[in-house]
């Protein structure tokens, strides 16, 4: 039988389960991300096989085949979840890698870098002697040095990673 966090007798009580899933869902969401992908996010890491069904996610949170799909889409965007197919059937199951964070992070380094890219245009285009040109130079060189913290820390992480976890 398997219990509200697709785990197969993990003897955990579901409304424990539930209870920390609402709650980080509401970290993330106080840090920005949106609601339903919180709820679906948190599910899936609360869950030990790390994936769950359309139809688990739904009946655990309580939330329609709709607002899976929606969350999920989101959440496969920023690298978060991946969509597998379960074999021999045409149903799909969302997983969450234990590298999620490190990947979403990574992901963002692209992002980063066409704001940079655009932030020169802006620069070069308002001029760099005006207070908007100035501030913009500012936000620029945070990007950049943000960005090169960024990449130091994550190859410390994943030698830290690595060694702690045995990969």
């Amino acid at each position: 039988m398997t219990d509200a966090v697709g785990a197969v007798g993990a003897g955990r009580d579901p409304e424990a389960v539930s209870a920390f899933v609402e709650h980080f869902a509401a970290q993330l969401v106080e840090a920005g991300m949106t609601r339903m992908p919180s709820r679906v996010f948190a599910a899936l890491l609360a869950s030990d096989t790390g994936t769950l069904t359309s139809a688990e996610l739904g009946e655990q949170l309580r939330i329609s085949p709709a607002a899976v799909s929606g969350a999920v889409r989101y959440l496969s965007q920023v690298h978060m979840v991946s969509r597998e197919r379960e074999p021999g059937s045409r149903r799909e199951r969302y997983r969450v890698h234990s590298d999620q964070w490190y990947e979403a992070l990574t992901s963002r380094n692209a992002i980063i870098k066409r704001w940079e890219d655009a932030l020169r245009e802006g620069v070069t285009s308002l001029g760099a002697d005006t207070p908007a040109g100035r501030r913009l130079a500012e936000t620029l060189d945070f990007f950049e040095f943000i960005e090169r913290d960024v990449a130091e820390m994550m190859e410390r992480w994943r030698a830290y990673r690595d060694e702690k976890y045995a990969r």
